[in-house]
């Protein structure tokens, strides 16, 4: 089976479709699929769900795709980077489903373990629990959370072989597995690719089965929030 691919527009096709359900890694500009959302907004896909922590900041990541109005709804845990985001959510415009953090992340790999739902106490209480199952257990309430199937996943990693394992390069590996999980088609985008066996067995974050399509390409990697102070003089 070939997985690996020139160009992330080559990745992605024969897979986009309008109204599908993207699972996207990535925490904040970090770990993001920056090529292959390049390639989602050049091939002009509508109505798309995106499953993903944030959705980058206004003029990257996600946020390239809410510019060109190419996302109907996002199921984030987190909204506060992006102007165009916030806007278009009090404007109506843009449908949102606030998920915490570790249960994103959970519903994803879940997804991925083919498990349709789960019990959780985060969230009991709050908005996140209004229309959800509730169900007790050892005298505590827990709301029901559903596994996250995704049409497609999109993530990104450090380096792959071609078979497709991945390993991820510290925090940037963060939502990237559970993502790459519960997509029934994973494209990766990596940095490097390497032969089949120089990747050590203990260093994979992620086995090959998980992933159909590689393509490695060049990053640009912005810092979200570049905090400096001014020189002391001497």
């Amino acid at each position: 089976m070939k997985k690996v691919y020139a160009t992330a527009a080559e990745a992605l096709e024969g897979v986009l479709e309008d109204g599908m359900l993207i699972a996207s890694g990535g925490f904040g500009l970090c770990g993001i699929p920056e090529l292959l959302l390049d390639a989602i907004r050049d091939a002009g896909v509508k109505d798309l769900t995106f499953a993903s922590n944030n959705a980058g900041v206004d003029d990257f990541g996600i946020g390239i795709l809410l510019q060109t109005k190419q996302v109907k709804k996002m199921i984030s845990s987190y909204v506060g980077e992006n102007k165009e985001f916030m806007r278009q959510y009090l404007s109506g415009e843009l449908e949102l489903e606030f998920s915490p953090q570790g249960t994103l992340a959970e519903r994803m790999r879940a997804g991925g373990c083919g498990i349709p739902g789960f019990y959780t106490k985060t969230g009991v209480g709050t908005q996140i629990a209004e229309g959800k199952e509730v169900k007790q257990f050892h005298g505590e309430d827990y709301i029901l959370e559903e596994g996250i199937f995704a049409d497609l996943a999109i993530v990104k990693a450090w380096k792959a072989d071609d078979t497709g394992n991945l390993i991820f390069r510290k925090t940037a590996r963060n939502f990237n597995p559970p993502a790459a999980m519960c997509g029934k088609v994973c494209i990766a985008e990596v940095e490097e690719i390497v032969p089949r066996g120089e990747l050590a067995g203990d260093e994979i974050h992620l086995p090959g089965i998980y992933v159909h399509r590689i393509v490695q390409g060049t990053h640009e990697k912005r810092i979200e929030q570049r905090t400096t102070r001014q020189r002391e003089e001497a």
